[in-house]
C-alpha cells in the first residue's frame, strides 16, 4: 500500500472538484481501489502505486483540458476518464489551426467543408459575411462558433443572434407564455448550437448579462449594434424593408454573418425576399462577401444530400421555381389614377 499527495495549484479547486465534490465524486467512482482525500490544492492518495500512476496520467488530462478551455464540465470528466480518454487532448492538437472554437465536453468545433473554410476565410478579411445554401450545410452552426470565438477572444463585447419570426408554413397559432417563451421556439437552432460551445451555466449567465442577446428581428429596429458579433439567421424570410432596416444597423465595431436557404422562403407568395434582393445590392460593396454553399457542404445524415441534389434537380425541370422572388403585382387601375395625377 503506497501513500501520495499530488499538489495540483493550477486551477481552482472548485473546478476541478465540483460543488459539493460532485466532480471529485465522478474521479473517485472510476478508481475505486483508491481512497482519495482532497484538501485544497492538494490530492491525497492512497493504494497500490499502478493505480496512483494511472489516477496521476488522467489527472493531467483533467487539468490540460482545464487550461485549454477554460471550463471542466461533469460530462468533460466523464469522457477524459474513459476508454478513449486519452485521445481527446491528441485529437484537439491534431485539429490545430482549424479549430474555430473548442465546444462542450472537448468538442472540437471546425470547418468541415471547403465552403465553410471559406466563411472562416473571408470573415477574417471582411466586416461581412453572407452564406447561402440549402439546410444542412452548417451555415449557421459554424456562424455562431465564429462569434462565440470572437467572444472568448475578447474581439467583441457581445454576440447579437436574430432571425424573422415566420412560420415555416404551420399555423402555430396562439402560444401560452410570457414573451420569451412564445418566441424560442423561433430561436430554438441558435440556442442548440450555444448549447455545444458554451456550458450551460456561463451561457445561461452570458444571457442575463446580455452578453449573449437572442431577439427576433423586429427588436432590432432602431438600435445600433456596435463592438458586436451579429448574426442574422433564415435570412431568406426577412421583407425587403427588414433586410434593409438590418443592415444600416451595423455599428463602426461590428461583425455581421447574413445566412439564409433561398429554397425555403416561407413568406407570403407576393412577398418578394429581402435576402435575394440584398445579395444583389452588395454584389460590389468592398468589404462584403457572399459565400455560397451547396449540396457538397452537407454534414447531416448522406440522406439529407440526397434529398437536397433531388430538390435541386426538381427545382431546374421546373421553370416556376417557388423559392424565386415574384414581381409585385401592379393595379392597373392605381398606375392610371396615378398617372392622371
Amino acid at each position: 500500500m503506497s501513500e501520495k499527495i499530488i499538489a495540483v495549484e493550477s486551477v481552482e479547486p472548485v473546478e476541478l472538484y465540483g460543488v459539493n465534490d460532485h466532480k471529485l465524486n465522478i474521479l473517485k467512482k472510476y478508481f475505486p481501489k483508491l481512497r482519495i482525500v482532497a484538501r485544497g490544492y492538494s490530492i491525497k492518495l492512497i493504494g497500490d502505486e499502478p493505480e496512483i500512476e494511472r489516477f496521476e496520467k488522467k489527472l493531467e488530462l483533467l487539468v490540460d483540458f482545464y487550461h485549454k478551455n477554460g471550463v471542466l464540465t461533469e460530462s468533460a470528466i466523464e469522457r477524459l476518464l474513459g476508454q478513449n480518454g486519452d485521445n481527446i487532448l491528441e485529437k484537439m492538437e491534431e485539429a490545430g489551426n482549424d479549430v474555430i472554437v473548442f465546444g462542450n465536453s472537448g468538442l472540437v468545433i471546425k470547418a468541415k467543408t471547403p465552403n465553410q473554410r471559406k466563411m472562416v476565410d473571408k470573415l477574417a478579411k471582411n466586416d461581412m459575411l453572407f452564406a447561402v445554401g440549402p439546410a444542412g450545410t452548417g451555415k449557421t452552426y459554424t456562424a455562431v462558433a465564429l462569434a462565440v470565438r470572437a467572444l472568448k477572444n475578447k474581439e467583441v463585447r457581445r454576440i447579437i443572434l436574430t432571425r424573422p419570426a415566420v412560420e415555416a408554413g404551420e399555423n402555430l397559432g396562439f402560444l401560452p407564455g410570457d414573451l420569451k417563451e412564445k418566441l424560442d421556439p423561433y430561436l430554438q437552432p441558435l440556442y442548440d448550437a450555444l448549447y455545444d460551445m458554451i456550458p450551460m451555466d456561463k451561457l445561461n449567465q452570458y444571457i442575463e448579462s446580455k452578453v449573449i442577446q437572442i431577439a427576433p428581428l423586429a427588436f432590432m429596429r432602431g438600435r445600433t449594434l456596435d463592438n458586436a458579433f451579429v448574426i442574422l439567421d433564415e435570412a431568406q424570410n426577412t421583407t425587403e424593408s427588414q433586410m434593409k432596416m438590418f443592415l444600416t444597423r451595423m455599428g463602426a465595431s461590428a461583425k455581421f454573418i447574413i445566412t439564409g436557404d433561398a429554397s425555403q422562403v416561407d413568406l407570403p407568395r407576393n412577398q418578394p425576399s429581402g435576402l435575394i434582393q440584398a445579395l444583389r445590392i452588395v454584389k460590389n460593396i468592398k468589404g462584403v462577401e457572399v459565400v455560397i454553399l451547396d449540396g457538397s457542404d452537407v454534414i447531416r445524415h448522406r440522406l439529407v444530400k440526397e434529398i437536397v441534389a433531388k430538390y435541386d434537380e426538381a427545382s431546374k425541370e421546373n421553370p416556376n421555381k417557388p423559392y424565386e422572388p415574384r414581381p409585385k403585382k401592379t393595379d392597373t387601375k392605381e398606375t392610371d389614377k396615378s398617372s392622371e395625377k
